[in-house]
C-alpha cells in the first residue's frame, strides 16, 4: 500500500467539483480545497478529512480512501445546503476521474450527516465518499 495517490485523488475531486456547472449554479466558485479565511457567506463546499487504508491484493498495490466533502450554508434552513450536497454527490458518484498518479477504480457514496453548526447559525452537511485507487 502507498499513500502516494492521495494528492492526485484530492486534486481530481477538487477539479471535478470546480468544473461542474450545476454545482457552480448553486455555490459559484465557493469550492475550497483549504479552509477559507474567516467565515464565508452563502453556501460553500469544502474538502475535508480523509482516511486511507491498504487494499492491496495479489494483483497489485491499492488503497481505499474515505474522504469527506462538506457543504456549509448560512441560510435559515437546510434546503439550499441539501440541493448543493446532492449536486456534489451527482458529480462524484461513479465519476470517471483521471488521476495524475495511479488509477481510480471506483468512487462511491457512503453516508451523509446534516447538522446545525456554529451555535445554530450555520447548516453543515458532511458527505463521506469511498474511492478505491491502484498505484
Amino acid at each position: 500500500m502507498s499513500y502516494g495517490v492521495a494528492a492526485a485523488l484530492q486534486g481530481a475531486v477538487y477539479q471535478a467539483l470546480c468544473d461542474d456547472a450545476a454545482l457552480a449554479a448553486l455555490v459559484g466558485s465557493a469550492i475550497h480545497d483549504a479552509a477559507p479565511s474567516g467565515t464565508p457567506t452563502g453556501t460553500w463546499v469544502s474538502l475535508g478529512p480523509e482516511e486511507a487504508r491498504d487494499a492491496s491484493d495479489k494483483s497489485g498495490g491499492a488503497a481505499l480512501h474515505d474522504f469527506i466533502v462538506s457543504v456549509i450554508s448560512d441560510a435559515a434552513g437546510f434546503a439550499g445546503a441539501k440541493e448543493a450536497a446532492a449536486a456534489v454527490s451527482d458529480v462524484l458518484v461513479d465519476a470517471p476521474l483521471v488521476l495524475t498518479r495511479g488509477r481510480l477504480v471506483g468512487l462511491w457514496f457512503l453516508r451523509a450527516r446534516a447538522a446545525r453548526a456554529a451555535q445554530g447559525t450555520l447548516r453543515r452537511i458532511d458527505l463521506t465518499f469511498r474511492a478505491r485507487v491502484e498505484t
